[in-house]
């Protein structure tokens, strides 16, 4: 079986830049029509502006940890494309964090930016995805896949707020799958290593070691660029995947083979 997307429409989060533009950019060039969101209006224009106009391409300004822009992301998408089949949630927030500073209000912070978002629009979109699918008791009615990080899994005392953000996410995404199921909806999530995304692009800029720490704790010794997720995507929202939900797929160069305490899990 092929891991074609042709004909289904995508939302897709965080798709400004780095990870999320290069999944979206990947599944409008095999067929799918796709929504990028982000609240970066200004870079969705430089990036996508002289595509928008195409057939299969559209664009969402708006910050998806208010209620209202959500319910408008998904209203836009049906104006552009009368359905919604698969839905990346791929907005994603690192900030550190002192774990024993009773002032450090990050854990709200990152929970507000990375967890709810992802579950509030899951909700809606898998509600329309059910409706869509009607009494066809045959055909799949929709995949939702969410971006997550090795972080839920590892110890790391400066990333604890995006740690618990993440491993809420990949706990979020095994109970939404189970509660999907009988709507033939599936749920799987992807956990990333170290991935050139705009934020770790920004890191590295302030901290030249930051990139040795993480190759030397990296079995592949490198960083891997966005593109090398694309194809996973691709699959996980694909009927290829028909019987696969409630997962967590591992992309991280091998670094969670490791265990030193103190590497970095970003």
């Amino acid at each position: 079986m092929s891991f074609s997307i042709a004909g289904k429409t995508a939302i897709v989060t965080g798709g400004a830049n780095g990870i999320g533009l290069a999944i979206g950019r990947h599944f409008a060039d095999s067929g799918a029509n796709v929504m990028f969101a982000d609240i970066d209006e200004k870079r969705l224009v430089e990036e996508l502006g002289e595509q928008a106009d195409d057939s299969n391409i559209r664009f969402f300004a708006g910050d998806l940890r208010e209620k209202l822009t959500i319910a408008n992301l998904l209203s836009a998408t049906l104006d552009a494309f009368d359905q919604v089949d698969i839905l990346l949630n791929g907005a994603r927030q690192v900030i550190p964090s002192d774990p024993l500073d009773a002032d450090d209000d990050s854990v709200r912070t990152l929970l507000n930016q990375n967890l709810m978002p992802a579950l509030r629009l899951s909700q809606l979109v898998s509600k329309r995805m059910i409706k869509q699918a009607g009494d066809d008791d045959e055909n799949p009615a929709g995949s939702i896949i969410n971006l997550s990080s090795i972080a839920a899994r590892r110890t790391h005392p400066d990333l604890m707020a995006y740690s618990v953000s993440t491993a809420a996410l990949d706990q979020m995404t095994r109970s939404l799958a189970v509660a999907l199921a009988p709507s033939r909806i599936r749920v799987n999530s992807i956990a990333l290593g170290s991935v050139m995304s705009a934020s770790l692009q920004s890191t590295l800029k302030e901290n030249r070691d930051f990139r040795d720490d993480i190759e030397k704790h990296t079995p592949l010794a490198r960083i891997a660029a966005p593109n090398e997720l694309v194809e996973t995507a691709q699959f996980l929202a694909s009927d290829a995947a028909g019987f696969m939900t409630g997962q967590i797929l591992t992309i991280d160069g091998g670094r969670t083979l490791l265990d030193p305490v103190a590497a970095p899990a970003h």
